[in-house]
């Protein structure tokens, strides 16, 4: 079973709750938003293309002259058999919506128009039969809505159709609702902290929101409301990232073990530990999330408890079209693989080498690094648990395995090289468990990132394998030697941008790439001949991740160090150390401590990886340096993830008074199908990002400060989904942390 989680108080508002908390408000409170009715549809006009509004996929459609025109197919026998929509809109319970839009068509026919909850039991809107002619004519309807949901959808339903036809639609309008968009965010107390908890030798601070300028007294309480220390805030004033104006509060000095609160004034944090081994749940539920979104495999009750149980995905089973003999993407090759296993990469089904490749090469320096300092690992509730093999490296060679058979086989063209990824050939919908997904899955062109990932990991792989599973490790080094040669070959196959059906992962600069390639090379096998290929080092504005990998070089090198001499080896932990020292200086300089502080201030997709990926190399100047400025920093980066940041929410499933549970996953959906389960305890949120890539953010966030640009919902994509290379920093961060008790 999951392990329990650390709190059963509150947890983080969604929308929907929140949108219900404030349209029962509006009983009383007529006037609740400034500007009511609030326009809810994105791009009616289709000025900025097609986005958000999709298609069904047997009625192509694309925005042209500011309309969006549809490929209506005959032969379908449901009005929804053939649909054009928008989802995530905003419901609030008994507030009345208009929709208004205009449409024509090629000839004369009848439509459908639907305001609805987009999830069963489908509560309704408005339901209008329409008739279209092929001039454009504007349509008009109201309806009150029943229900309070965050997940309303408009669509224009057109199956039943005897012959096929054109529809077209512009301007379209759904008004309605008092709730502004976004609604008013719950930040939770004004005391935000690290709602797990402190280690009792770790650093131990907070961070205090108020407008006043003049410190002021903080009070630990213990579970009994008794104070156990206190003392004065430290004014920081503006911090640059959320907007707020901060006070902090450092308790360091406290050993005293228990569950504590800290106030100011009136105000409480959520409840948090002090103790010496709270980390070691999160450690093992980080790891465990890997087994959750293996694929090719069932999910048993026995090891994650009968919600998250779930048949095995694309094992060539009915609906599934893959993974066991995948072809290629139609004009790209003549073949077909079995590339069974590996691991969902994020909320979709598509699977991908270069975010693969990387959280598995996590997962094995996770081990090695725990080996080195005689930490055996945790034990996980997998299968292959008790084979004698440290658990991490079971999960790890799932995904090992599957980058392996991605390599084109001898005798093909590009021989030796990798596929960069596999994916569904159209997006398919959520909520959708991985072994009633429909789609045709397609293997996509080879390209010279994925080859040298798999050049890197199975480097790793022969080196940390050696120990435990010799077979393995031999043919890790093989294929490895054989996609170097094979990049060399080829130094230019990039995957492109864009892509229908699973994203893109697309990048046109690989000398990062060949350089991390060579490091691991050159670590496990002592070959002079690959250290002239490294040509990167690691630096503080990259970091490092699955796009930028450069830096990784470096932190190959520093797991063999016995490869160089006493000058190189010396530079490797000077320039190690330069980037920990700016590292540091983010945290010391943000009124929420976080060693992720992008140059132009602006948050990026997946920002949380950034901060764990950033904290890793902390932690590994720590062991390199013996510094214990660089170990806090390293801890205290867990803070940020866990609670003390600029929305007060831990964005991690399960830890924390509040914390993140709707992220983006088409099987953790329980708040579009409540049979299904939460994300599981220990998923990581992507976190904050300025870029607004979702519908759900763009109409909820507008204006966000950087910090700021979250919203725990399904929907939001951009903010708001997991990903392996995410949770494989989270798992790496809290082993390390684990071992510092």
């Amino acid at each position: 079973m999951p392990t329990p989680r650390r709190r059963t108080g509150a947890i983080a508002l969604t929308l929907t709750a929140t949108l219900t908390a404030l349209t029962a408000l509006t009983a009383s409170t007529p006037a609740l938003g400034a500007n009511p009715p609030y326009e809810r549809v994105l791009n009616g006009t289709f000025d900025a293309g097609k986005s958000p509004w999709w298609s069904s996929g047997n009625t192509p459609s694309t925005a042209t002259d500011g309309r969006l025109c549809a490929q209506v197919p005959a032969g379908t026998v449901n009005p929804w058999d053939s649909m054009i929509g928008q989802d995530d809109l905003p419901l609030e319970q008994g507030q009345p919506y208009m929709l208004r839009f205009e449409a024509s068509a090629s000839r004369a026919v009848r439509i459908r128009t639907v305001v609805q909850q987009a999830s069963s039991p489908y509560p309704t809107v408005l339901n209008r039969t329409v008739d279209v002619a092929t001039s454009a004519k504007t349509f008009e309807f109201t309806g009150t809505s029943p229900v309070t949901n965050s997940h309303g959808q408009v669509s224009f339903q057109a199956g039943g159709a005897t012959e096929p036809y054109t529809l077209c639609l512009d301007n379209i309008s759904v008004v309605g609702g008092v709730v502004p968009p976004g609604g008013f965010p719950d930040y939770g107390s004004p005391v935000r902290v690290n709602q797990l908890g402190y280690l009792t030798s770790g650093p131990k601070r907070a961070t205090y929101v108020t407008t006043q300028s003049t410190a002021l007294d903080w009070r630990l309480l213990d579970s009994g409301d008794k104070i156990v220390a206190g003392g004065k805030t430290q004014p920081y004033g503006p911090d640059a990232a959320s907007g707020d104006h901060v006070q902090l509060i450092d308790f360091g000095d406290v050993r005293t073990r228990g569950t504590f609160r800290l106030a100011v004034g009136d105000d409480l944090s959520e409840p948090f530990e002090i103790g010496d081994r709270i980390y070691s749940g999160l450690r093992r539920d980080a790891l465990e999330y890997f087994y959750n979104n293996r694929s090719g495999i069932e999910i048993e009750a026995e090891y994650v408890g009968p919600q998250y149980a779930r048949a095995a995905g694309h094992l060539g089973v009915a609906p599934n079209k893959g993974d066991t003999s995948v072809p290629c993407l139609p004009g790209t090759c003549d073949h077909s693989l079995d590339v069974r296993g590996g691991w969902y990469d994020a909320g979709d089904h598509g699977k991908y080498v270069v975010n693969g490749a990387l959280a598995a090469w996590q997962l094995l320096d996770l081990h090695e690094r725990s080996a080195a300092h005689g930490d055996r690992g945790v034990a996980l509730r997998i299968p292959e648990s008790g084979n004698s093999v440290p658990d991490v490296l079971d999960e790890a060679r799932w995904e090992v395995d599957f980058v392996l058979r991605m390599q084109v086989p001898p005798g093909r063209p590009f021989a030796g090289m990798v596929h960069h990824k596999i994916h569904d050939h159209k997006w398919t919908g959520l909520p959708l468990a991985p072994a009633a997904d429909p789609q045709q899955r397609y293997l996509h062109p080879p390209s010279t990132a994925a080859t040298l990932n798999l050049a890197a990991v199975g480097a790793r792989c022969a080196r940390v394998y050696a120990s435990w599973d010799r077979r393995l490790s031999k043919r890790c080094l093989t294929a490895a030697e054989k996609a170097w040669d094979a990049a060399r070959r080829h130094p230019a196959l990039y995957a492109p941008d864009g892509g229908e059906g699973g994203g893109a992962y697309d990048d046109t600069k690989v000398t990062d790439e060949f350089s991390w390639a060579a490091a691991e090379l050159f670590a496990t096998t002592g070959k002079g001949f690959y250290k002239k290929f490294v040509t990167t080092t690691l630096k503080a504005a990259d970091g490092f991740s699955w796009q930028e990998t450069g830096g990784l070089a470096d932190l190959a090198l520093a797991r063999a160090p016995h490869r160089l001499n006493p000058h190189d080896e010396r530079e490797l932990v000077r320039r190690i150390s330069s980037v920990a020292d700016a590292y540091l200086t983010h945290l010391g300089t943000q009124g929420y401590a976080n060693p992720y502080k992008p140059a132009d201030g602006e948050y990026v997709w997946g920002s949380n990886s950034g901060a764990a990926n950033n904290a890793m190399i902390l932690a590994i100047a720590a062991d390199l340096t013996g510094r214990t400025s660089y170990r806090s920093a390293a801890l205290e980066s867990l803070d940020y993830l866990l609670g003390r940041n600029a929305v007060g929410l831990s964005f991690v499933t399960g830890y924390g008074e509040r914390f993140s549970h709707n992220q983006h996953h088409r099987f953790w959906a329980h708040s579009l199908n409540p049979a299904l389960p939460s994300p599981y305890p220990g998923s990581l949120a992507g976190g904050p990002n300025s870029g607004l890539q979702d519908p759900v953010a763009q109409r909820n966030l507008q204006g966000c400060a950087p910090a700021k640009c979250y919203v725990d919902e399904i929907g939001s994509y951009s903010t708001n989904e997991v990903a392996v290379n995410w949770n494989s920093a989270l798992a790496w961060l809290t082993a390390y942390a684990d071992q510092q008790s």
